[in-house]
């Protein structure tokens, strides 16, 4: 399989890469030349199949040769260790919860995937391989979890001062070994900002081997198709359209959604709930796209005011607004509004979400009552409640517990190093550390 550059359809490479380089050289993101349709008889039979054998189909269907496919199946057997069930919350509502790997968020599958799949192309080569990462709170607690230890490769996670919770900074601070963390006086957009313009630095691009592990890498975004597949496997004999609402602040997860209708997933609609940071649910009602700085929500890891995906939405419906609009709907929710939701839904069913699933049933509630379809409504549940600790437990009025392997992570000591957000200053850090 050849990946093409999204600013570029001509500028094409080989999976090693696209994985490696993670950003095109020309700053546009990595997508597959081809889009395999899997066969009528995986998806009449997709639910007498278990979760690892769904994930291997679909790897090695995008993958191809590219990684032998007994290596193939030992990176899936590694990333899929947890179960992803679909759980009943509400009447036509089901929640996916995606939180039952070793970080607690639905970034486990991603950066397990992608941390294996480098492991094995850095074996093939003598330079170590440099892991920037920009993260709004569980992106960078999976990346470097995944990561860690992994020989031929170092971890920078860069976060934004203040502005994650002190679980998910626990998470990626006290690790050591091969990951580092910067704390950076700034937004997430600033964070993000400074790891693109290191890919487009030339002497940091001949001096070390730089990759990316956000959802720009495409080693992030094949693995966030698989529990789309699975997730249909177990409301299959519901026999009800399938519709799904994502709550998104960068848009990978989204993406890989969408990745996977295009291999044949029937997957009727998907709805784009986002907090205040509504960049897309504004374009796909009025088709014009306005990234802004970023706003401090509840829901923090969607604060993201320029979602760095949106170009790959564009691309898998070659900017035809009328079919992306077609298959995506919007919409935007305040904290309030979020809080209410998650209010509502422990009076009534005793479930308790995080302020980012909260979102997302909000939209699939608010899609509900528009559209009154007899459908099987799924909203993603991204990260255990326990990682919001302080907001659930403000908003439900009654502590929630913490599970074993979070307390583990609040017992050891924070270390991280104090970053302004220009970047001369990061790349003179990386210049005099690495």
């Amino acid at each position: 399989m050849k990946f093409y550059s999204t600013n570029n359809k001509n500028l094409k490479v080989d999976l090693k890469e696209a994985v490696t380089q993670g950003l095109a050289p020309d700053n546009g993101l990595y997508m597959p030349e081809h889009i395999p349709v899997l066969p009528k008889e995986f998806f009449d039979t997709i639910h007498t199949k278990s979760f690892r054998d769904i994930a291997f189909i679909v790897a090695q269907n995008i993958i191809g040769d590219d990684v032998p496919a007994d290596e193939l199946r030992r990176i899936v057997d590694h990333t899929i260790q947890f179960d992803a069930p679909v759980v009943e919350v509400d009447d036509h509502a089901y929640a996916l919860e995606l939180f039952h790997g070793p970080t607690l968020a639905f970034k486990d599958f991603g950066a397990r995937f992608m941390s294996q799949l480098l492991g094995y192309f850095a074996k093939e080569q003598s330079q170590e391989i440099i892991v920037l990462v920009a993260t709004s709170g569980d992106t960078g607690s999976a990346v470097a979890n995944g990561f860690l230890g992994v020989k031929g490769t170092k971890v920078i996670v860069l976060y934004p001062s203040g502005k994650v919770s002190e679980i998910q900074e626990k998470q990626f601070t006290t690790l050591g070994q091969n990951v580092i963390a910067l704390e950076v006086d700034g937004t997430f957009d600033d964070c993000q900002r400074l790891v693109k313009q290191a890919f487009l630095d030339d002497v940091l691009r001949k001096k070390y081997f730089l990759t990316s592990a956000n959802s720009i890498n495409i080693a992030r975004l094949i693995p966030q198709s698989f529990y789309y597949f699975y997730a249909y496997a177990q409301v299959k004999d519901k026999n009800k359209p399938v519709v799904i609402s994502i709550p998104s602040g960068n848009f990978g997860n989204l993406t890989g959604g969408l990745l996977a209708q295009r291999m044949g997933l029937p997957i009727e609609r998907f709805i784009a709930t986002t907090n205040v940071n509504d960049v897309v649910p504004e374009y796909l009602k009025t088709e014009v796209f306005t990234p802004r700085p970023s706003r401090q929500t509840i829901s923090n890891a969607m604060d993201v005011g320029n979602p760095s995906n949106f170009v790959r939405l564009l691309d898998l419906f070659d900017k035809d607004f009328a079919r992306l609009s077609k298959d995506i709907v919007g919409y935007a929710f305040s904290d309030d509004e979020t809080r209410a939701a998650m209010r509502h839904i422990y009076a009534s069913t005793d479930y308790v979400m995080d302020p980012h699933g909260a979102i997302g049933y909000l939209g699939l509630i608010k899609y509900l009552e528009e559209r009154g379809e007899d459908i099987t409504g799924i909203f993603l549940e991204t990260a255990h409640p326990a990682k919001f600790k302080e907001v659930v437990d403000e908003t439900l009025s009654r502590p929630i517990d913490i599970p074993l392997p979070l307390q583990r992570f609040l017992e050891q000591p924070k270390k991280s190093i104090p970053m302004k957000s220009d970047f001369e200053g990061f790349k003179d850090f990386l210049l005099s550390t690495l």
